[in-house]
């Protein structure tokens, strides 16, 4: 936003929001009439070739109107988190306490309804990942030798969770020095939290050089494995967006599906989570996923106990109502967080 003067952001501001609210390419002479801008249409459609060269945003054809494109809303979204004059609807506030209140006590159904409440409110795909265990504790590691190069690894944690792997090293050997490297990983880390175990066992690989690397980037695997087992995610409101034209075709909503339901996704969900203590906005998700290139998402932590434990938020068009959403969905997170404070 930096190499953007005070007449570019306005313009960039209005074409953006123009967009949203009538979903047409907008012209010069539209943003005077709308907007009220005090400029020449001469000067808006000057300011406007300046927006498209820095690719904030792109002309759909010759005599068309502009439209924002994934920079544009980008710079519009972070806009908004900056300034956070945002205000809550009373309706979903309130429909949402009274919903809550009443299942406080099941965690699952709570999170549940939540996801349900913010997409009947959004009218789009809402998304939920229910209270996480990383803080379940790591047992014990135990490398059994298969053949040559070919070990078996098991890993078990205090929830009686067994994750097995079968791995291939680039050296041969014995069993005693299996035993030797899984007694080590035991001394070290029994009775830590997998998260722990996986923050000090990058830190190892990081550091030192054994002659176990490859046993220790395998447990690195295994812990990240029990905690995404631990974090399934669900999703509310598939009906509800069939009503929208520019929200997907029924192929890419099957995709989007197909996502949420994925481990790899989920990983990159929570990698989120764990740096961004506030609601985020994912504006073009194409590196999650080509087939949500024109989706965005919005989403926001929950607390447990002032651990960080979820996550709560919706995916829809690029197109979206942003400043709508994003204290909806803000507001849904900090009403769970305060509901599972006095569980």
């Amino acid at each position: 936003m930096s190499n953007l003067n005070k007449r570019h952001k306005e313009i960039l501001w209005a074409i953006i929001q123009g967009h949203i609210d009538l979903n047409i390419p907008i012209g010069s002479i539209l943003l005077t009439q709308r907007f009220s801008i005090d400029l020449s249409p001469a000067t808006i459609r000057n300011t406007m070739a300046k927006l498209e060269e820095a690719g904030y945003i792109t002309q759909p054809h010759r005599s068309a109107g502009r439209l924002p494109t994934e920079k544009g809303y980008r710079f519009y979204v972070d806009s908004l988190l900056e300034k956070r004059s945002f205000t809550i609807n009373s309706a979903l506030s309130n429909e949402l306490s009274c919903r809550l209140r009443i299942i406080a006590r099941d965690n699952r159904k709570l999170i549940r309804e939540a996801a349900l409440t913010l997409s009947s409110f959004s009218h789009y795909l809402a998304i939920a990942t229910p209270p996480g265990r990383e803080n379940i504790a790591f047992q014990r590691i135990k490398f059994i030798k298969y053949d040559n190069r070919n070990i078996l690894t098991v890993l078990i944690s205090d929830g009686g969770i067994v994750k097995n792997k079968i791995i291939e090293l680039d050296q041969i050997y014995s069993q005693k020095e299996l035993d030797r490297a899984a007694d080590n990983l035991n001394n070290q880390f029994s009775g830590l939290s997998i998260k722990k175990v996986k923050e000090k066992l990058a830190y190892q690989l990081h550091k030192e050089r054994t002659f176990y690397d490859e046993l220790i980037n395998d447990l690195m695997i295994l812990c990240g494995d029990i905690i995404v087992a631990q974090r399934e995610s669900f999703s509310e409101g598939l009906t509800g967006t069939s009503n929208l034209p520019d929200f997907a075709s029924m192929k890419q909503i099957k995709e989007v599906l197909k996502a949420i339901e994925d481990k790899e996704f989920m990983l990159k969900l929570l990698n989120h989570i764990s740096r961004s203590p506030k609601t985020w906005v994912l504006v073009g998700m194409e590196d999650i996923l080509p087939a949500m290139k024109d989706f965005s998402m919005v989403m926001s932590p929950y607390n447990d106990r002032n651990i960080i434990s979820g996550a709560i938020g919706i995916i829809g068009p690029t197109r979206m109502n942003y400043k709508k959403l994003i204290p909806a969905v803000d507001h849904t997170a900090k009403e769970l967080t305060q509901i599972l404070s006095k569980i």
